[in-house]
């Protein structure tokens, strides 16, 4: 395994990633409204953005959660799937540093939304 130096490797981890989301029992009826094609772009640019910092991603992603049925068994849950994610396919200071800032986000969400102990 190696680290994420690159766009590809971003790429495999978020369509992997994705790909449990939409197969997850808890999870799945969260996304079903997203529109795929569209919305898996935008998370490349995201998370290109955060480990590459090529600055590709503009938005706001705080915003599309607002009005998302979630709890925080949900943010457990896609936590839970993201690290899976990053440690089957990466290793190295990049995958360390994507799952510290997944967790951080997944707390930024929940405390901004009201859901955080």
């Amino acid at each position: 395994m190696t680290d994420i130096k690159t766009r590809n490797e971003i790429i495999i981890l978020v369509d992997q990633f994705y790909g449990k989301v939409n197969q997850d029992q808890l999870l799945a009826p969260v996304f079903a409204h997203v529109d795929w094609p569209k919305h898996l772009p935008i998370m490349y640019n995201f998370w290109s953005s955060m480990l590459l910092g090529d600055q590709s991603y503009q938005g706001n992603p705080f915003q599309k959660h607002i009005a998302l049925p979630i709890e925080p068994r949900h943010f457990d849950r896609w936590l839970e799937l993201f690290i899976e994610t990053v440690d089957e396919n990466f290793t190295g200071a990049k995958a360390e540093e994507v799952k510290t800032r997944a967790h951080n986000i997944a707390g930024v969400f929940q405390h901004r939304l009201g859901l955080a102990n």
